[in-house]
């Protein structure tokens, strides 16, 4: 690759560590983030299978593990507050459950150092002449990279630019998912409680000192993900009337200031090719998988198999990015396929459903 900068759009989870992996290689990363700082907010997620080794080369997993949020069990609860079952929860070994932004927030420490991060920013144009990408900021001068990658997420505006709208590539599954931190933590930390009736989920997670509750519930159509106002009201509507603690949490959705309930449809990202020139996507800004927190593991394992396939093909970029994709969809592919089961038993859509799920949770032999 003749190319020596990359402009990185999206400071999360991949965009950090695609920074670090070609820094490391010598090339000078400027990675661009809308938001003023670091978030402070965002679901548990796993760092586990392919994502592991990486975090371990990249010297971040003791500290992964230090964030670690420990909750071992989940329990499903009735209506009246009763447990309907108890499971372990089963992972493979060595695998990191930890809060989003804790994740993010240390990917950055490891890539700051080496790499340029301009926060309170984003790109409103990219002009890809085959030389390089001219990239015209909000704010900050025009500047010239050898690469642009897109690592911002399921409303990405790289993709935007580099591909068209957004609604030619991004597809409802029909599921709404809302979170909001409760301020306080929970009474047993080690433990998730889950809540169902058809069509709908409310849960506690203890998170890392302040409990996270989630909604997530089927709502035909969308709602803008910028519109706080309807997204407030579609969740106090949509749980009206149910039992166990959820009274008590749509309170905290009605008191919670905007910036602490996230809410978004829970969707697939379905492009031909995730690369155009000499502009990619990586993530969920390429292949979007929002519902069971596999999203970070995979965006991981994604910007170090983009890093990787850069580094070994200096001198090609176009046949580096075909490489990194080709390896890459291997892993996403089968994840997005099996979405309809696991959101079948995250969420059954109705009653014989959730009983039939309810009554294998119970037979499992861990279970009880």
């Amino acid at each position: 690759m003749t190319s020596r900068s990359v402009l990185v759009v999206g400071a999360g989870v991949a965009g950090p560590t695609l920074a670090y992996w070609l820094a490391r290689r010598g090339v000078r990363v400027t990675v661009v983030e809308r938001s003023r700082g670091p978030r402070s907010s965002g679901n548990p997620v796993d760092v586990r299978g392919p994502a592991l080794p990486v975090a371990e080369a990249m010297g971040v997993l003791p500290r992964l593990r230090e964030l670690a949020t420990g909750v071992r069990t989940m329990s499903l609860i009735g209506p009246s507050g009763r447990e309907v079952a108890r499971l372990p929860l089963s992972t493979e070994p060595g695998s990191v459950e930890l809060p989003r932004a804790d994740l993010a927030a240390a990917l950055y420490e490891l890539a700051r150092h080496d790499t340029e991060f301009v926060h309170d920013d984003t790109v409103t144009a990219l002009h890809d002449d085959g030389g390089g990408v001219d990239a015209t900021f909000e704010r900050s001068a025009p500047r010239r990279f050898d690469l642009v990658v897109g690592a911002d997420g399921l409303h990405s505006t790289v993709r935007r630019l580099a591909f068209g709208p957004e609604r030619e590539f991004v597809r409802p599954t029909g599921l709404v998912v809302a979170t909001l931190p409760l301020g306080a933590p929970a009474e047993n930390t080690e433990e998730v409680q889950l809540h169902n009736v058809p069509g709908r989920l409310v849960s506690v997670h203890p998170a890392r000192g302040d409990a996270m509750a989630a909604f997530i519930f089927r709502r035909p159509g969308a709602l803008d993900h910028r519109d706080v106002v309807a997204q407030r009201r579609a969740v106090i509507e949509s749980h009206r009337g149910l039992g166990w603690r959820v009274p008590e949490l749509l309170d905290r959705v009605r008191e919670s200031a905007d910036d602490d309930l996230y809410f978004d449809s829970v969707s697939r990202v379905d492009l031909p090719t995730w690369t155009r020139g000499r502009i990619t996507l990586l993530g969920d800004a390429a292949s979007c998988l929002s519902l069971l927190g596999e999203g970070s593991s995979l965006a991981i394992t994604g910007a170090h198999t983009l890093a990787e396939a850069l580094a070994d093909q200096l001198a090609n970029p176009t046949a580096a990015l075909a490489r990194y994709e080709e390896a890459h969809r291997a892993r996403v592919t089968p994840k997005q396929r099996a979405f309809r089961r696991s959101a079948a038993l995250l969420v059954p859509s109705t009653r014989l459903g959730l009983a039939t799920r309810n009554l294998a949770a119970r037979l499992l032999p861990s279970g009880s």
